[in-house]
């Protein structure tokens, strides 16, 4: 059987011309977009990207919305019967006609028999499991690792000031959305207020505990915001009302969940201690809306903090991978992930980290993003806007080719 030669600099994603078809790992650094409707493949495609960097020990931190990508740890190097029976679904192998075992037995056949017929054989299976560790996080739930994101909000060692704005006017629109406030308007007094203590505690090299933010709210620690003094810009029986509203999540019983569990400390989740990558996946379809972007918007700013505390490279350092990106990066709203997620476009390149984002529809991604990304995987489209709309993009990279 012909099989594909490894390279660590190729990533091996599927066939063309009913041969072997390699992507260069270090155009990730200029970014991927995966356009295409429901049933074109994109899932598909981003899980063998995330493969093929596991394979390289190349780290991965991924975001995901629905719940797909955790199937990465489904990696079965004999692909027996029995790796598949704990997660065959009773309904469908009924639907089928076949027995739990039955069905089992079957999808590894066409398992086996995939992976056999694409060049590759189960040691590359093998390969891939022993190249990475991975590791399933769930935030505010304990099914898998908890992400302590509530205990405190930790000083970014970030030295750029523009970068450092924009930190702490995306922690602080995190904070408001959190609770339901909308956190569009950047000059509104409640953002205002909470960046100014953000800004005023960090700039002191101190972390930021929830408690204390609450306590800081009723009572800033500082006499000005502007040239307005504290009370005259935002009178004390509102403040108490936003800190009343704070207090009132974390006094919920589900408020626990939020403080449990490991801190986002990026620079410990890309290797572990015997220098094998990790492959990171951050699960969030148990979240509502309001938490799913809280919980985006602090991942997408640690992953800034990280970055700018790192040397330049312009090899492929690791991967963000996002499978979902409607709603988090829109071109006309302004959520609280645009502003990191569009800092991590323009200037990732330049530390070697590569960002992914998939999505449906290209009307789903900012203008500015787009004109930021290098590689477009484009599936199926549903209407002629959606295709205007990717050509147009395309046509705005500079020394483009279509393959």
């Amino acid at each position: 059987m012909k099989t594909i030669q490894e390279n660590l600099k190729l990533f091996y994603i599927g066939l063309k011309d009913k041969e072997p078809f390699f992507y260069k790992n270090k155009d990730l650094t200029t970014h991927a977009a995966i356009i295409g409707m429901t049933g074109s493949g994109k899932t598909g495609l981003g899980i063998t990207l995330l493969e093929e960097a596991c394979i390289d020990n190349i780290p991965s931190i991924i975001i995901d919305p629905k719940g797909d990508i955790t199937n990465l740890a489904l990696t079965f190097p004999q692909m027996r019967a029995e790796d598949f029976l704990p997660y065959v679904d009773e309904a469908e192998a009924a639907n089928k006609g076949q027995s739990v075992e039955e069905f089992a037995a079957s999808q590894a056949e066409l398992w086996r028999n995939g992976i056999e017929s694409s060049f590759q054989d189960l040691e590359r299976v093998k390969i891939l499991k022993e190249s990475a560790s991975f590791n399933i996080y769930t935030p505010k739930s304990s099914s898998g690792i908890g992400v302590a994101l509530l205990s405190d909000f930790a000083c970014p060692n970030i030295s750029d000031e523009e970068i450092f704005s924009n930190y702490i006017n995306s922690l602080a629109a995190s904070v408001l959305s959190l609770i339901g406030m909308s956190s569009e308007d950047m000059s509104s007094k409640e953002q205002l207020l909470i960046s100014t203590i953000f800004e005023s505690k960090f700039k002191e090299q101190k972390d930021v505990s929830i408690e204390e933010l609450i306590n800081f709210i009723a009572n800033p620690p500082f006499k000005k915001i502007g040239v307005f003094d504290v009370d005259t810009f935002y009178p004390s029986s509102e403040r108490l009302k936003l800190a009343m509203k704070i207090n009132a999540l974390i006094a919920s019983p589900s408020f626990k969940g939020w403080t449990q569990g490991v801190r986002l400390e990026i620079s410990k989740m890309l290797f572990d201690e015997n220098g094998k990558a990790k492959c990171n996946i951050f699960t969030i379809s148990h979240l509502n809306d309001a938490e799913r972007m809280f919980f985006v918007t602090l991942l997408l700013n640690e992953i800034i903090a990280w970055m700018r505390g790192t040397e330049g490279t312009s090899s492929l350092r690791a991967i963000l991978y996002m499978d979902e990106i409607f709603g988090f990066f829109p071109p006309n709203a302004n959520p609280p992930s645009k502003t990191p997620m569009l800092t991590l476009l323009k200037q990732a390149r330049a530390f070697g980290l590569g960002c992914v984002l998939s999505t449906q529809n290209p009307v789903d991604l900012d203008y500015k993003g787009l004109s930021n990304i290098g590689t477009w995987f484009i599936g199926r489209l549903q209407t002629a806007q959606d295709k205007a709309r990717v050509i147009d993009g395309l046509s705005g990279i500079a020394g483009s080719s279509l393959d």
